[in-house]
């Protein structure tokens, strides 16, 4: 499969400190679809694992009314000054997911959580890592996110969803299904290991998740809430 051309860098005005995540290709893969999700001024959109609000301050853009969650204190308080840096309005809460917004639901969710497997299940509290590692499956949170999805979204509602192909694509569509959600693959793309993909190429090529391939795909996936 080759390699998709990728959107334009994420703008330079956005803030990333050590601890936060810094955005990549897969967050400018989810900006590109989101961008394409037509999103109306004032529809009402989630960012779940908001970083450095790159994917929030994107949506204020579209004139949606943007609420943004990260369980990092570091995260949320990044993401307020970008948003402000960017004069764009959006709410940032600390919390773990959709229990940071309890009882509301969506148009729009979106999401880039971490999703690299890790060759230890639990899952770190502190350090860099927490912005990437995601058990040994790399579906602690993809799940968590699969399974709240219908509840976070308003009927006729979308989740957009990026991760790697290493932690199971086939899995997250069949998961949404499950929960009743019509789930789809809009974007695939090839990208070069990264330092730490290429850190754990031994442990992965023994646990049968990669073979001889350098590069990892990274998808899109969309679900719609009926």
């Amino acid at each position: 499969m080759a390699t998709a051309a990728l959107p334009h860098p994420t703008p330079s005005f956005l803030l990333a400190p050590p601890g936060v995540y810094r955005p990549q290709h897969d967050t400018r893969l989810l900006t590109r679809a989101l961008c394409r999700e037509g999103v109306a001024p004032g529809s009402e959109v989630l960012d779940l694992g908001t970083g450095t609000g790159a994917l929030s301050v994107a949506a204020a853009r579209l004139g949606a009314r943007v609420t943004a969650v990260d369980i990092s204190w570091r995260a949320v308080l990044t993401a307020r000054l970008n948003a402000l840096v960017a004069r764009q309005h959006v709410v940032v809460h600390r919390g773990d997911l959709t229990d940071a917004v309890p009882g509301r639901a969506f148009d729009l969710v979106v999401s880039n959580p971490p999703y690299v497997p890790s060759p230890i299940d639990r899952l770190p509290r502190r350090g860099p890592a927490r912005s990437w590692d995601a058990g040994r499956d790399g579906r602690a949170l993809v799940d968590r996110i699969c399974d709240d999805a219908p509840s976070a979204l308003r009927a006729g509602g979308v989740l957009l969803l990026v991760h790697s192909g290493l932690c199971g694509t086939d899995a997250t569509l069949e998961r949404l299904e499950r929960a009743g959600m019509k789930a789809t693959v809009t974007d695939r793309v090839l990208i070069p290991l990264g330092p730490v993909l290429r850190s754990r190429l031994p442990w992965l090529r023994h646990e049968g998740l990669m073979a001889e391939e350098n590069e990892e795909e990274v998808v899109v996936v969309r679900a719609e809430h009926a």
